[in-house]
């Protein structure tokens, strides 16, 4: 006998929306997540601040009420607790999912660091922040390159390098700058990206104009040492006295996990999952694809206001069958 209608791997925003969609239907459903709970967001920089406002966010059709124009990480964090008490979720927090195969039966049999699950239906909604994209030079293994980060103090009066011209690196560069820090970034292209938060932008462009921080614009870091740094720029090579990288480069899903348990994904660089734009449905029928895991390596077209509705599309479709 199938144990689950349904299970549901990851426990963020969508992941919990799509478990609220399985209640509605009365299905039995088990989220699975390998920490806490939205623990994407509980990873984030404490400090963090939305880009969408806070009716984007909400799940449920249970208001999330801010008192800023925008959430920051923090008021998150408390409304899908909220959430989760509101609606209290069968979720096994801290166990990761190992494997997922189809037995002959046509039945999920999931594995876990912890236990073993059998389901009608499986839904992968696991986000794309646990593996961060490396720059692959010399030095990257250093204690002092980061590729998350989590406040300024740590930086405070030290020689800090920022790598990338995203949200997270121009947020660094600017709080760990205020905090006492001597930044320089290093960006690929020759601009701030255009997709950082508009509130932000000229912020960073006009501390860059005036030489508080320093932007090797069109360049790249060649090797990384204990106590220095060397960029490749338009003018040659520069050698840096540094003592933190945080190297903020991206993130990409688990694209292994996914070709492992059966998932086809495009040719190309983007290694876009392959699924039904109507129903979710991969290319093995009854698994299903949730928020951003869907963009493969495009982790900037889906986030959490504009996937939301991959739960309703993909509960009411197994619903139907």
């Amino acid at each position: 006998m199938t144990d689950y209608d349904l299970i549901i791997v990851g426990g963020g925003p969508i992941g919990l929306a799509c478990a609220i969609e399985a209640q509605k239907k009365n299905l039995h459903y088990l989220i699975i997540e390998k920490g806490a709970i939205v623990n994407s967001i509980f990873n984030y920089p404490l400090y963090m601040t939305f880009f969408s406002t806070a009716e984007r966010l909400e799940i449920g059709d249970i208001p999330f009420n801010c008192l800023a124009p925008k959430p920051g990480r923090q008021e998150a964090l408390e409304y899908y607790r909220n959430i989760h008490r509101y609606f209290n979720f069968a979720i096994n927090l801290f166990e990761k999912v190992t494997g997922i195969q189809k037995n002959q039966n046509s039945i999920f049999e999931i594995t876990t660091n912890k236990n073993f699950y059998k389901s009608k239906n499986v839904i992968i909604a696991t986000g794309f922040y646990d593996i961060p994209i490396t720059m692959n030079v010399k030095g990257e293994e250093l204690p002092k390159v980061r590729h998350y980060y989590k406040e300024a103090h740590e930086y405070a009066f030290r020689d800090v390098l920022v790598v990338g011209a995203n949200n997270s690196s121009v947020d660094a560069a600017l709080e760990c700058w205020r905090k006492g820090a001597n930044v320089t970034m290093v960006i690929r292209k020759n601009e701030i990206n255009s997709r950082v938060k508009y509130w932000v932008k000229p912020d960073i462009e006009n501390r860059i104009a005036e030489g508080s921080i320093k932007a090797y614009f069109e360049s790249n870091i060649t090797e990384i040492k204990e106590n220095e740094v060397e960029i490749e720029t338009p003018n040659g090579k520069v050698t840096i006295e540094n003592d933190f990288v945080l190297a903020l480069t991206g993130y990409k899903p688990d694209l292994n996990f996914l070709e492992n348990i059966g998932i086809k994904l495009s040719d190309d660089e983007l290694k876009i999952p392959v699924y039904n734009a109507e129903t979710m449905e991969t290319n093995i029928e009854g698994l299903f694809l949730a928020g951003v895991v869907c963009g493969g390596m495009q982790t900037h077209k889906w986030f959490i206001e504009n996937s939301r509705i991959h739960a309703k599309m993909i509960v009411d479709y197994i619903t139907s069958k």
